[in-house]
């Protein structure tokens, strides 16, 4: 998939690369089983015509902006997926090219016709525009389906409205996966995305705490070292503690336990600077693993953590004791998780059998 950062122009006009597309407009957080439907009916339409199938998305998220710009933090949604995430699910669903425009004060302030006349024809020579039903546009929102598919008349390109998505009667949107992922409910959020909800990035270097509870932790000659990820956004839209399976390291997926957030009982001043953290202890390492990884360590490597059950909130402790103690708590808990889970699926299998 291609990936263009804004929109340069050659001196004629045309980006490069770019001009002639079938589009279709949104954020796309999480890209959901509804944009899922909508990108399908992209690529369909896409190829009806002989064009690439294009994506325009935005990078902050407008509400982020116009949170910013106000001060009104709580105006700012929580973020379901990382960029990163956004663009390798995008790329999954066949998507030819993405379009990623700055939100910033000259893009809030073009007006509709603008944005219609100047970006749609003007810089990708769209012919055929694809929205959902309650798409809204330009300065002050004043465009919307019904300006379009006029401008399009016009100007020479068809343009489409895709209703609702449901399943079992149930409207699919980010709002629904943010209120499912706030709730803990993973079985919803991974029904409403069609995947189980995961993260993904390079490890980064963390502050090693886990390596420091060696001493404490029962029967762990290496304490509960992390797969440390950053999450880009301050406001994700799951945190907590989680029973997790991470892929990427081994031939099969690992099973850990993880926690994501702002690690409370941590001062302020640690490496990471008080971001977002999806930090993942892995509970078990196959023989050969850390002889397969540069060094024996992990730093680097792109890995997906799914989160696949919640089982609490983040909590804070008030010492190191505390905290050895919760996160062996934890670990317990997962391995029922998984013991629990790998009975349902050998029960289930039994039956399929006979």
């Amino acid at each position: 998939m291609q990936i263009l950062r804004g929109l340069s122009r050659r001196p004629h006009g045309t980006p490069d690369g770019v001009r002639g597309c079938a589009l279709t407009i949104g954020n796309f957080d999480g890209v959901h089983r509804g944009h899922q439907a909508m990108l399908a009916l992209l690529q369909s339409e896409a190829r009806h015509r002989g064009v690439p199938s294009c994506v325009m998305t935005f990078e902050p998220h407008p509400r982020d902006y116009f949170a910013a710009r106000h001060r009104k933090p709580e105006l700012a949604p929580a973020r379901i997926a990382t960029l990163r995430d956004k663009l390798e699910e995008l790329q999954r669903c066949g998507v030819d090219r993405c379009v990623i425009l700055p939100f910033n004060e000259r893009l809030a302030s073009q007006t509709a016709t603008s944005f219609i006349e100047d970006t749609l024809v003007g810089a990708l020579g769209v012919k055929y525009v694809l929205v959902g039903d309650d798409f809204r546009f330009g300065a002050q929102r004043v465009g919307d389906y019904a300006m379009l598919d006029a401008a399009g008349a016009r100007l020479g390109f068809d343009v489409a409205r895709m209703q609702s998505y449901e399943v079992h009667g149930l409207r699919v949107s980010s709002s629904a996966v943010r209120d499912a992922l706030a709730e803990g409910r993973m079985d919803d959020a991974a029904a409403l995305l069609g995947r189980p909800y995961a993260i993904s990035g390079h490890v980064v270097h963390g502050r090693k705490l886990g390596r420091a509870l060696a001493e404490t932790a029962p029967g762990k000659g290496d304490g509960f070292r992390t797969l440390n990820l950053r999450f880009a956004h301050w406001k994700p839209a799951a945190s907590g503690i989680f029973a997790v399976l991470v892929h990427g390291l081994w031939a099969e997926p690992l099973r850990g336990v993880a926690n994501l957030g702002v690690r409370p009982s941590l001062d302020p001043d640690d490496v990471n600077g008080g971001r977002v953290l999806l930090e993942t202890h892995c509970l078990d390492w196959p023989v050969g693993l850390a002889a397969s990884l540069p060094g024996g360590e992990a730093y680097g490597k792109i890995v997906r953590v799914e989160l696949l059950h919640k089982l609490h909130d983040e909590l804070k402790y008030d010492s190191l004791d505390a905290l050895t103690h919760g996160i062996a708590k934890d670990v317990a808990d997962a391995r029922a998780f998984f013991e629990a889970m790998h009975g349902r699926t050998h029960r289930q299998t039994t039956r399929d059998r006979i």
